[in-house]
């Protein structure tokens, strides 16, 4: 029962006793993460003595977080059924992503407009979650917080800050990233297109 209450803060409450009750079924260590720039979650296969783990960040609004986690657990999904077999994001995630959504849809906890575009998702055999632009732009309508620009709203060689107080200049588009460079360091990362920064003021 804790474990609901916990997910209730995070997720749709309706959706809770589910995800409590997988996390219970695959015997999972699932982890409520700090933000991280780079990724919304993350799924580990078992390795040695260690079993599933999936982390979640806990500043997505309750739709992104559900999906976010319903996608990890696909994850482990079709890595039980195929182990690296698979490809991360290939025909067989996609099916397993269908079915674990199912129930969600069932109990209606999404809005009308999040609900179509994860079903236009699911009918895009090309997309995978990670890159699907119109289901992340779905989820950030969702957002409290409306102070932040996403990378890809920022003009060319626009400076921006993260929450941690690194500085970082804008850079061209490489295929579905921005190559952004670190003021701080010199180094260059890579960066979603719909990461959510600080635009830098005086500068």
């Amino acid at each position: 029962m804790d474990t609901v209450n916990v997910l209730a803060k995070y997720m749709p409450a309706p959706a809770a006793p589910i995800i409590a009750k997988w996390i219970d079924y695959f015997q999972c260590e699932f982890k409520i993460s700090k933000n991280r720039a780079t990724k919304l979650g993350d799924y580990r296969h078992p390795f040695k003595d260690k079993g599933h783990k999936i982390s979640v960040n806990n500043d997505l609004n309750p739709y992104a977080f559900l999906v976010t986690t319903v996608h990890e657990f696909a994850h482990l999904l079709t890595w039980n059924d195929y182990k690296n077999k698979a490809k991360p994001h290939g025909a067989e995630w996609k099916y397993n992503f269908k079915r674990m959504m199912k129930p969600f849809f069932e109990l209606q906890v999404f809005p009308p407009d999040i609900h179509q575009t994860i079903i236009n998702y699911l009918n895009n055999p090309a997309a995978s979650s990670c890159t699907d632009l119109s289901l992340a732009r779905a989820l950030k309508k969702y957002d409290d917080n409306l102070l932040t620009n996403r990378v890809e709203e920022l003009p060319l060689h626009a400076i921006f800050t993260l929450k941690d107080g690194r500085k970082f200049k804008k850079g061209e588009r490489i295929r579905k990233r921005y190559r952004c460079v670190c003021l701080d360091n010199g180094n260059t990362y890579l960066f979603n297109p719909l990461a959510e920064v600080l635009l830098a003021t005086g500068t």
